[in-house]
Parts: structure tokens; sequence; C-alpha cells
């Protein structure tokens, strides 16, 4: 079993960062990181910390906290279990690391560091104060394949490049928003034919939903998962939504649209550029049968789709949808029967 500190120590809105340059064979080169070292025979995770703080910066620690356990994977290697430490009293002479260079970094800098993609999870956490957490975080190479927060699994999505493919980049979906990383998701819309006119499923954001909550949704949408398709991540979300089991082919792709939209909910900033493949599913559905879920969804209900363009198009605050891809919907299903 590995274990090892890690530490920050802060002063004046600023951590103080160890650039790792200094070893050839270093699973951190290259990287922003924090000071620390592995445990030694018989050593406490304070006495560690102390220790490796004196070693690397010439600073005794006078004030310092405990603030989650990092559990790091690194391609099939054995598991290392990290201590997170914060330190804001401090005495001493600073001295020449011999591990890399160490510099003061203003906390609003740090995001645009060379950092493991984890690091900015848990940057965000000591951001917010988080009560003491468990975070585990997987890597296959410098790829992060897995993180989990005191036990629920986050959820990581493929950074997009400028033509819309995935660049290789895997960021857990906050961090995402944060920034505005070019992102996927899938929409279905669930349609119907009545009267002569076409009605599609509005689904209602649950009023606990980080962005948009209690507003006319899309029928059923979701972020597709690192590594997943389009197709595979709609019906998955669809069922999970709305409980309405479909195959793959029963599910008509209609296109791709591109939207942005910045906004602020509850005090923090949110940034959204995604790219969407629109599909329509378009077999009878009947709302009863319908099984909500109830982390996402508070209702559903069906509304003609030039009401649904008007509302949109007013700006109705009740609904989040994007006018251009309403527009699509309108072109694809009134332009067939032409």
């Amino acid at each position: 079993m590995k274990l090892t500190t890690l530490c920050y120590l802060e002063q004046d809105g600023k951590y103080l960062m160890l650039h790792r340059v200094r070893k050839k064979q270093d699973v951190n080169k290259d990287k922003w990181i924090g000071i620390g070292g592995k445990f030694e025979f018989g050593e406490s995770p304070e006495d560690c910390l102390l220790r490796e703080a004196l070693e690397e910066t010439g600073y005794r620690l006078t004030g310092y906290r405990l603030r989650g356990i990092v559990t790091f994977l690194f391609n099939e290697e054995e598991a290392e279990y990290m201590f997170l430490y914060t330190a804001d009293g401090f005495l001493g002479e600073p001295v020449p690391c011999n591990e890399g260079t160490l510099e003061w970094v203003s906390k609003e800098e740090i995001d645009r560091l060379n950092l493991w993609e984890g690091d900015r999870i848990f940057f965000e956490l000591l951001k917010e104060e988080a009560p003491f957490f468990s975070l585990k975080l997987h890597y296959m190479g410098d790829h992060l394949c897995e993180a989990v927060l005191d036990g629920a699994p986050m959820e990581l999505l493929d950074v997009l490049d400028e033509n819309g493919e995935p660049s290789g980049l895997v960021r857990e979906r906050t961090m995402v928003h944060m920034r505005g990383d070019y992102h996927r998701t899938s929409h279905v819309w669930v349609v119907r034919r009545r009267d002569g006119q076409y009605e599609l499923l509005l689904q209602k954001r649950s009023a606990a939903k980080d962005s948009f909550g209690g507003c006319y949704d899309i029928s059923s949408a979701g972020h597709i998962p690192a590594g997943e398709d389009y197709r595979e991540s709609a019906v998955r979300e669809l069922f999970e939504e709305l409980g309405i089991s479909a195959d793959a082919g029963e599910l008509r792709f209609i296109g791709f649209h591109e939207g942005w939209y910045e906004g602020t909910f509850n005090g923090k900033l949110f940034k959204n550029h995604e790219k969407s493949a629109v599909f329509l599913y378009e077999k009878p559905v009947e709302e009863s049968a319908l099984v909500l879920q109830e982390s996402e969804v508070e209702s559903v209900l069906w509304m003609e789709l030039h009401e649904i363009e008007r509302a949109v198009r007013e700006k109705r605050p009740d609904f989040c949808l994007f006018q251009d891809e309403v527009e699509l919907l309108i072109s694809c299903l009134e332009g067939r029967e032409r």
C-alpha cells in the first residue's frame, strides 16, 4: 500500500505550487502539484507532512488542515492513498527544491496550469470549503477514466476539438460547464400526430437541477459519457428519464445542433457549449405509462409544435429550448409532408 501526503501552502490568495521539471522518470513530469511525498517507516500522516514540507520548502508548518483523502490509481499499478492538506501557517526561509521549481500562484490562475484533470476537481472542493471528502481518481496515462466523490461516480465527458470530434481530453462535467468546454449531448424528442398537428412531449426539469430547474425542456436529453456514442446514450437516457424502452433503430436522427448558453445558477457561472445529436421517437407513448426519474423530471406535458416555437421565440422564462433546434423540428416534421 502506497501512503503519501499532498499539501498546498496558502498565503495572500495564492498557493505554493511545485512545477515538477527536475526528474526525467516522474509520473508527475511537467505537472504542477503541491508538496509532499511518501510515508517513511512508522510515520503518521502529520509526521510525513511536516517532514516533507521542511525538506521541500524550508518551511516549518504551524497551521494546517486535513481536507480529504485522494485514492490515486495510475494505469494498473497499486493504489496510492494521498492525505490532502492545506496549510496557512508556516515559519522559516525558503530553500530550493530538488523535485522541481516552487512558485506562488494566484488561486484564480491555478486552472490555467498543466494539472492532472482530477486535481481540478479537488481544487474546486477546496475553494468551496467542502467538508472532509474522499475522492477516487483513476488514470490511464494522462487520461482520467474514473472519478468518484464520497462513493458517488462523477460524470466524465469528452472535450471536443474545433471540428466537433473528441480531442482526447476527458474532463469532469462540472469543470466542463465552468470553463465552457465544447462537449456532446443527445436530444430525443417524443412526437405524436393528433388532429392533424404535431405534438411534442416536454419534460419539466426537477427544481433541484443545477441549471434551469423547473423549466420545460426536451423530452429526454443527456450528456454523452466519455467513450460512448450519441445513439447509445440517447437510448439509455430515454429509459432512465421517462421509462421508455426503445431500440436504437427506433430513434430517427434528424441532424446535429450546436448550442451555446452562458448564465448564472445558484451563484455559479454556467457555460454550456454543446454539440447535440437530435433524434425523433415516433412510436405511440401513453403519458400514464411513463416512469419519471424523480431526480431529473418533475412532470411532462404534451404541447403543439408551433405553440412551443411561439413560447421559445417570446423567450418565456419557463422554457429552456434553443429556437433554432425547434425550427429544425418544424422543418423536418412538416417538410416531409410537402
